[in-house]
């Protein structure tokens, strides 16, 4: 946790706020927190700052806090996923709000199991949890969009378009000849497919609307590993 990530909630007064359960239990074990230290905060949508200690007792942490610095700017970037297994999803949403993705798409293929659906971790505070995991690494406080699609062909036709206008368009495929580009500046929508990667025809239907794909080279990667290649490869100096 290099940051912690203070809510709404937490404030009794502009400037006071009380911390308990997940983050306190953290600054006690793992920061070994004591009055009078001064630790990196920041509001969920806001601005970040400094908190100083000021009570410390069995189930509470109070601190004065000043925020006066403005959170990293958001990857110039939608991305599209199709929906991993759910042990997977939760380490790839923390990796891609630590990486700065803030409007993210969870969309069903063919190689995604129906099962996933189901899974308790999609409920929106499940996913919530996972991106301020994602945010207390990287320093951050702006909480992304999550949008889940169940149906893959409505999405791309009735949808895509209008998500992914003015933007460049890629769907990371390892069967292509184009490689990835590397340290883009405009936006763009990028899509990346279950494990097995997308079937020719769901291919086919983004190339309708515009995407191209690409590829990493020749190892096939897990999501979880490829995410992190394909946005450092685009947004490097991000």
């Amino acid at each position: 946790m290099n940051l912690i990530l203070l809510e709404p909630e937490d404030f009794q007064s502009s400037s006071q706020v009380v911390l308990r359960g997940r983050r306190f239990q953290h600054m006690v074990e793992v920061q070994r927190a004591e009055v009078g230290d001064r630790l990196k905060v920041g509001v969920v949508n806001g601005q970040i700052g400094a908190g100083e200690i000021t009570e410390h007792s069995e189930n509470h942490i109070a601190m004065t806090v000043s925020l006066f610095a403005e959170p990293p700017a958001a990857l110039p970037l939608t991305l599209i996923l199709a929906l991993p297994r759910p042990k997977m999803l939760k380490r790839t949403i923390q990796h891609a709000t630590a990486l700065g993705v803030k409007k993210l798409y969870l969309i069903n293929a063919y190689r995604v199991e129906k099962s996933y659906w189901q899974s308790p971790w999609l409920a929106e505070e499940k996913l919530r949890d996972q991106c301020a995991l994602g945010l207390e690494q990287a320093v951050d406080t702006a909480m992304p969009e999550i949008h889940l699609r169940k149906r893959f062909k409505p999405f791309v036709e009735d949808e895509l378009p209008e998500i992914a206008d003015q933007s460049l368009k890629l769907v990371a495929h390892p069967v292509t000849d184009a490689p990835c580009p590397v340290d883009i500046e405009q936006q763009t929508t990028l899509a990346v497919g279950p494990e097995g990667g997308f079937i020719p025809y769901e291919v086919e239907k983004l190339q309708e609307v515009g995407f191209q794909s690409v590829h990493l080279g020749p190892r096939i990667l897990r999501v979880e590993t490829a995410l992190p290649v394909l946005l450092s490869r685009l947004f490097p100096a991000r």
